[in-house]
């Protein structure tokens, strides 16, 4: 299993709940655990939403 990191997502956020850190747009859910965890978790498939951000510009 590849192990998909939501920190590069476009989906991913950060939230200000202190026991719900981690936030997902595409699945609309904020959790405790890394979101891609959480769908894998309740699913069994790995996450379908995952859209990885461009890279900042260099100036």
């Amino acid at each position: 299993m590849k192990r998909i990191n939501c920190r590069r997502c476009i989906h991913y956020f950060v939230t200000w709940q202190s026991g719900k850190p981690h936030g997902c747009r595409a699945y609309g859910f904020r959790s405790g655990q890394i979101p891609s965890m959480v769908v894998f978790q309740s699913s069994g498939i790995d996450c379908t939403q995952f859209v990885e951000k461009k890279p900042p510009k260099s100036s």
